[in-house]
């Protein structure tokens, strides 16, 4: 797993080890990338549910000004540590080692892009979806990655759905508020 542009193109990432982990794929990562290829820089962006953290420091590399990393995994939070020192990132990167519910209930800061991609099939993604419509500033993405048979609520708060993208069995739905006509 690689970093696909910017500033830490092609540094190579550790993923952390065990079942626990679904990293997401080049191919939709690179998709997730392509439709907020014009959001990201200079944007705040939250890798929720983190992993590897390969999401948020994908964004930091194409721009964006600061990424917050949360995962309640210490061993998840020790390989994003490593990430970014790798990448050099880590003076833009805010990283938490707690529960992503209870960082979004609790959180202050507003977010332009908010990345969910908790384990599938858990119910965690429909009340983290909930969670972050409250912490998305105006204008901003709340973005989803999901199995294809997962079906999700068609609006969350001031968010409604605006795009689903498909990438074999992985969906991506993109959320933004419900007066933004395009994405």
């Amino acid at each position: 797993m690689r970093v696909i542009t910017g500033s830490a193109r092609g540094r190579r990432l550790e993923t952390p080890s065990g079942n626990d982990v679904r990293p997401t794929t080049d191919v939709v990562k690179e998709a997730v990338f392509s439709v907020i290829q014009f959001s990201t820089e200079g944007r705040v962006f939250l890798d929720a549910f983190a992993g590897s953290g390969q999401m948020g420091v994908e964004a930091l590399s194409r721009g964006a000004e600061r990424a917050y990393f949360i995962d309640s995994s210490r061993k998840s939070v020790e390989v994003i540590r490593k990430n970014l020192k790798t990448t050099g990132l880590s003076d833009k990167a805010v990283l938490k080692h707690t529960d992503t519910l209870t960082f979004l209930d609790g959180t202050c800061e507003k977010f332009d892009i908010v990345f969910l991609d908790p384990p599938y099939r858990t119910g965690l993604l429909q009340k983290a979806i909930d969670k972050a419509a409250n912490v998305v500033r105006d204008g901003g993405l709340i973005i989803c990655e999901h199995p294809k048979e997962e079906v999700l609520p068609e609006e969350t708060g001031d968010f409604a759905i605006k795009k689903n993208y498909r990438y074999g069995k992985i969906m991506i739905t993109v959320y933004s508020h419900k007066e933004v006509t395009g994405i």
